[in-house]
């Protein structure tokens, strides 16, 4: 089952994988980083189809999808 790995510390927040999910389980965290961004996450990693637009579409290469 694939599984979205965030780095929580790259991210910037812009939002781009939130937009490119087909799932709609990537949001913005309620939380800050230590650079004062809102990263992104998942919601349910369970309904994951591992398609991996969310770590294409994120300039700060912050995604990652383990299989």
């Amino acid at each position: 089952m694939p599984k979205p790995v965030f780095n929580e510390e790259r991210c910037k927040g812009c939002e781009l994988c939130t937009r490119a999910c087909p799932k709609k389980i990537v949001v913005i965290a309620d939380r800050f980083n230590s650079k004062g961004y809102r990263p992104a996450t998942v919601t349910d990693p369970s309904k994951c189809i591992g398609c991996a637009l969310c770590a294409k579409t994120c300039p700060d290469v912050a995604i990652e999808i383990h299989k």
